[in-house]
């Protein structure tokens, strides 16, 4: 705007009397209009409901993933079993006839399968969830949803693995000498529980991953590490049986550990109750619902961090 002096002088950056805005702070103009900052984090309310609206693009990215994953191999989806099967003989050499882990155990076989097949569940979708975020920058910069639908879609790739695995663990089962019961009803619940326990640790490894790019080169080390403080390959009663109490306590409530142990009591007749930790359905309750809000939780606080920097 522009004033004219007394002798014919244009004076040029007089103040405006009114603007467009009507003189509102940006921030009162934008809740004016109903504005919102792009790729901010929803409340943890509005995020669940985005997220369930989204369940559809969920479950399409998992099968496309279990799809492309072996298309470049040729035994195709066939190493999905055939991995943990090899795992097992190899496992069943070193522990089972050369260091004799087997001996005070029926059925080893069975025993030692259903704990790689387990154990594999959980590692893979740790594997998996580190990724989940740096693995896929591309479709996270490029289209707006709710970033926790990365971990909890690779947590589904994996327990659809499994589920074609259990195929062959139930084969192996009924070969070793094992009788359908009605106690293999029980593998169900276990597993649904397991699968929060395991989407809770991808969303949270999913986080640590987006930032520290060597997370997914650190991992398989502590992944092996758990393991074989897992009893994937030795009781852990027979193990712990002279040990201290606070030894057999930490191995008995680790929840890798309690999933395993609930597959096989569900499947295998000689592994019985008195095997089990002390409450042990409790166990797996609360380890699912810590991980599982808890990692959810996690992931949503840093929202908005995801795909950028």
């Amino acid at each position: 705007m522009s004033e004219t002096t007394h002798d014919g002088a244009v004076a040029v950056g007089a103040p405006v009397a009114h603007s467009a805005s009507g003189g509102l702070p940006p921030a009162e103009l934008a809740a004016k209009y109903g504005l919102a900052v792009s790729g901010a984090r929803p409340r943890l309310g509005e995020y669940v409901t985005q997220l369930w609206a989204r369940r559809h693009f969920i479950s399409a990215f998992a099968r496309a993933k279990v799809h492309a994953q072996y298309t470049t191999a040729r035994l195709g989806q066939l190493w999905q079993v055939m991995t943990p099967l090899l795992n097992a003989a190899v496992y069943y050499l070193i522990f089972g006839l050369l260091l004799g882990t087997d001996r005070g155990i029926d059925n080893f076989i069975a025993f030692l399968v259903t704990g790689i097949f387990i154990f594999t569940f959980t590692q893979s979708s740790v594997l998996a969830g580190t990724k989940a975020i740096s693995g896929n920058l591309g479709l996270v910069r490029a289209l707006h949803f709710p970033r926790a639908s990365m971990p909890i879609a690779m947590t589904l790739v994996q327990l659809q693995q499994l589920l074609m695995s259990m195929l062959v663990l139930l084969a192996i089962v009924l070969m070793t000498g094992e009788i359908p019961a009605l106690s293999w009803l029980l593998a169900v619940p276990a597993l649904l529980l397991q699968s929060v326990f395991n989407a809770g640790l991808a969303m949270t490894v999913a986080r640590m991953g987006s930032k520290m790019t060597d997370l997914s080169q650190l991992m398989p080390f502590i992944l092996r590490t758990w393991m074989y403080m897992s009893g994937v390959m030795y009781s852990i009663s027979h193990v712990t049986a002279g040990a201290p109490y606070f030894v057999k306590l930490l191995l008995d409530v680790n929840p890798a550990a309690v999933y395993i142990d609930l597959m096989r009591f569900a499947l295998i007749d000689s592994f019985t109750s008195a095997q089990l930790p002390s409450h042990v359905w409790a166990l797996a309750v609360i380890w699912a619902v810590v991980a599982g809000v808890g990692g959810f939780v996690y992931f949503w606080k840093a929202e908005e961090q995801y795909g950028r920097g």
